[in-house]
């Protein structure tokens, strides 16, 4: 319980800071379609903090966080693609593509984690929950694939290098 407490508030530091980075991610990205995706996202990871204190609420706990350092790094790195592309192209967008789908893949994994560990603890108004942010967390990391596969890594493959 103990380990499944401290992973609840690992998943709300993380999704709160996805909250505070995905306006950016949506404001650096060169495709309508990119900024559609992170904007869409950005609307539910609002709803899944609502629903990590809706799970903290159910455990009788108050929400409470503590420093996510997978989900810091993968923000850092996000910064650091945003930086060192050129604004306005392609390349920026397979490079948010990238940061995007690396912050899903950490949450896919959590959360899957969580559904098990919340089942074996009995919590399964708690486990149901956590399907509702996977599914959605799987349904994002499928769209940027779709806008990676369909158009940004083509986009890029014909802009020139940088320098």
């Amino acid at each position: 319980m103990e380990f499944f407490v401290n992973e609840l508030k690992d998943l709300y530091w993380a999704e709160n800071k996805l909250v505070d980075t995905l306006p950016e991610m949506a404001e650096a990205a060169t495709s309508a379609e990119l900024k559609d995706a992170f904007e869409q996202h950005l609307t539910e990871t609002e709803e899944h903090v609502a629903r990590l204190e809706q799970i903290f609420g159910i455990l009788g706990l108050e929400p409470d966080s503590r420093k996510c350092e997978a989900m810091a790094g993968i923000v850092d790195e996000g910064d650091e693609i945003i930086s060192a592309t050129e604004e306005g192209t392609a390349q920026r967008d397979v490079g948010l593509i990238f940061a995007g789908q690396k912050a899903e893949h950490y949450e896919i994994a959590s959360y899957g984690g969580m559904i098990a560990l919340a089942k074996t603890l009995g919590y399964y108004d708690v486990a149901d929950l956590l399907v509702l942010t996977l599914d959605e967390e799987k349904t994002a990391d499928a769209l940027l694939t779709e806008i990676a596969e369909n158009q940004a890594n083509f986009a890029a493959s014909n802009e020139p290098a940088e320098d």
